[in-house]
């Protein structure tokens, strides 16, 4: 099985050099930037999971991509998918699948229009990594997870084939028959913490030491998941309870990577996390009043650095 990982950020750097380090046939399309600093120094990865150091790791530059791939590995970010899809387009063939990282849904819709439906899976993510000024991949904790799988819930040969080259080099690799339900409840957990944390420019914590804190944020929950619900995917059971008790833990240093991105002045993710849920909370007649106070003021950032 032939797998690209576009990029070899903290995200396709970790997963596609674990998969690299198991022996699995992994091409890294990267910027010329990027091939120079693997040509020289290698992918290295600093993990509670384990270090390892992949010298030459295989890699291939957008203007030199000719072959097609059995599995294409995308986790870039939002505003970088237009520019993503033009870059790993000759690698998709009639069988390739394509299995999208991306935060949120709308990327779906544009895979979909580009590739066709039948190429694209569901997929996500979870893991806290970061590339560091050596340009290392650094895992920041033991805990990731990777869950891919056909959006009707089937658990086709090729799911199944994708799953046995994930298992066998990165721990918490799941086929998921529910792929729909696990991104939705991913996005309700994180539109509600980076809506909350970039909003109030602080932590959990911070926000519940705060009067009305608990009560905006729960609010905030409320908001999310009442659009999902209403998009036919309601979230519940230990998922909802695990995600209420992580939105109430008083002292939790718990923030958004949208938000620390903002302490950053990087570019963030406004429309494709916020805007587009509150577009389907609207569709649905869900009101959304913090979601939208959260969504003006991300724009306004926006525009603050544009300017």
């Amino acid at each position: 099985m032939r797998i690209l990982v576009v990029g070899a950020g903290a995200i396709g750097g970790y997963f596609g050099g674990r998969l690299l380090q198991a022996g699995r046939d992994v091409t890294f399309l990267v910027r010329p930037r990027r091939a120079s600093e693997l040509a020289s120094a290698g992918l290295i990865i600093k993990s509670p999971n384990g270090d390892v150091t992949l010298k030459d790791p295989p890699r291939v530059e957008a203007d030199k991509l000719k072959d097609k791939f059995d599995v294409v590995l995308l986790s870039c970010k939002a505003f970088d998918l237009d520019d993503a899809l033009k870059s790993f387009a000759a690698a998709v063939g009639p069988n390739t699948a394509i299995i999208p990282m991306l935060n949120g849904m709308k990327h779906l819709d544009i895979l979909d229009q580009k590739f066709g439906a039948e190429r694209v899976l569901g997929g996500l993510c979870a893991i806290a990594a970061t590339l560091n000024e050596k340009r290392e991949v650094v895992q920041l904790q033991p805990m990731q997870s990777i869950n891919y799988g056909e959006r009707d819930g089937k658990l086709s040969d090729r799911v199944k084939a994708i799953d046995e080259a994930f298992k066998s080099g990165i721990n918490g690799a799941t086929a998921s028959q529910n792929i729909m339900q696990d991104m939705w409840e991913k996005w309700v957990f994180l539109s509600t913490l980076a809506a909350s944390t970039s909003l109030m420019r602080t932590s959990v914590g911070n926000i519940l030491a705060a009067p009305g804190g608990k009560d905006f944020l729960l609010g905030m929950l409320d908001e999310t998941s009442e659009i999902a619900a209403a998009s036919g995917y309601p979230p519940g059971g230990p998922f909802f309870a695990r995600v209420k008790g992580n939105l109430t833990t008083e002292g939790s240093p718990m923030t958004a990577s949208m938000f620390r991105d903002i302490k950053a002045g990087l570019p963030v993710e406004a429309d494709h996390v916020i805007g587009d849920l509150i577009a389907r909370g609207d569709a649905a007649k869900v009101p959304v009043p913090k979601l939208r106070v959260a969504y003006t003021h991300l724009k306004a950032y926006e525009k603050q650095r544009a300017g």
